[in-house]
């Protein structure tokens, strides 16, 4: 049966094939691309529009600048701040992919959104599951574990089961208008990658010289900026020792950077905060699971335990390197995604 499916649409290669595959299947498609931030490349709407064009849909521009700074823009800067490395990805997810587009498109009259974004869902008894796509490299159901329910069931996956280049052929075999680019890796309103940078731009306070410390206190040397260090960082400590140092923590509050070598920068375990499931909320007290500290992470072994206000306490059944707090951990059983939160205190014990 045909529907009226709004397609988030970029421009690249995963958004067009979305937007051809629901055309073809009969479903009536209108694109719409989101304007997300000051500066927002011009070049990605004339690229969905002319896709859109191609397909014989239609394609608006959706500006939401004002959103996406209250939402993201300014939650991620207080975060970084604060000394954490947030991951504005999963927040954009939940409160303007999913959320305000979401109503936006509703109020056009379309029952459900459809992206790029590689995933599987599914339908059962007792509501919505999550589970990871086909193609493990693409797999972005980490940045998805904050969904609700009701989001859930609005959103389609089309590319759940295709592998990257079975999508790219499929693009290439339909003669879409679609320009090949590489995958990027960085935050799509800070495509140069420079967090410093961006930070010293709204918080100009925040250059000042601090001290780089040893787990013990002493002094190794000193720093321009907390804020330009990352948890696990080797290189470009601006200390000589005879030991390979690795950063252990950040101290905003004192500004202070702390280093060890890497066996001290082992996590047994981590505090996890704002814990949000996918479906039912597990009934035990404990949960085994499989834990991911951040997207590229294999995976840890793991079992949780309930403590206060909505937080676990995950231990690691191996010790895990670099455990970063803002970064979230996501809960999986086998493929499918369980919940998560954020990581607010790694534990060395």
């Amino acid at each position: 049966m045909s529907a009226k499916i709004a397609v988030g649409m970029s421009g690249g290669v995963d958004s067009s094939a979305v937007a051809a595959m629901l055309v073809e299947q009969g479903h009536e498609v209108l694109g719409f691309t989101a304007r997300m931030w000051e500066g927002a490349s011009e070049e990605d709407i004339r690229r969905a529009r002319q896709v859109a064009s191609f397909l014989g849909i239609r394609h608006q521009v959706v500006d939401a600048t004002d959103y996406f700074r209250r939402m993201v823009l300014e939650p991620f800067l207080s975060e970084y701040y604060s000394g954490r490395t947030p991951s504005p990805c999963i927040v954009c997810n939940q409160h303007v992919k999913f959320g305000h587009l979401l109503l936006h498109a509703r109020r056009l009259g379309c029952t459900h959104v459809a992206t790029g974004h590689y995933a599987r869902l599914e339908q059962r008894e007792d509501g919505w599951h999550l589970f990871r796509a086909r193609d493990p490299q693409k797999d972005q159901s980490y940045f998805l574990h904050r969904l609700s329910q009701e989001q859930l069931g609005s959103i389609l996956f089309p590319l759940f089961d295709r592998l990257k280049e079975d999508v790219r052929q499929y693009v290439v075999g339909r003669g879409l208008p679609v320009t090949f680019r590489g995958e990027s890796q960085d935050l799509c309103f800070l495509p140069d990658g420079d967090y410093p940078a961006f930070l010293e731009k709204h918080y100009p306070e925040v250059r000042k010289k601090g001290r780089i410390l040893d787990v013990d206190g002493k002094i190794l040397g000193e720093h321009s900026g907390f804020y330009r260090f990352t948890i696990g960082q080797r290189e470009g400590l601006g200390v000589a020792s005879a030991s390979r140092l690795y950063v252990r923590e950040l101290r905003p509050e004192s500004n202070e950077v702390v280093l060890a070598p890497r066996e001290e920068v082992m996590s047994s375990g981590c505090r996890i905060e704002e814990v949000h499931w996918v479906g039912l909320e597990p009934e035990p007290d404990r949960l085994d699971c499989r834990i991911r500290l951040r997207y590229r992470h294999g995976g840890a072994d793991s079992f949780i335990q309930k403590l206060d206000s909505g937080a676990v306490r995950a231990t690691f059944m191996e010790k895990q390197f670099a455990v970063t707090p803002g970064q979230a951990a996501v809960f999986y059983r086998g493929d499918e995604v369980l919940g998560g939160g954020w990581i607010s205190q790694a534990y060395y014990d």
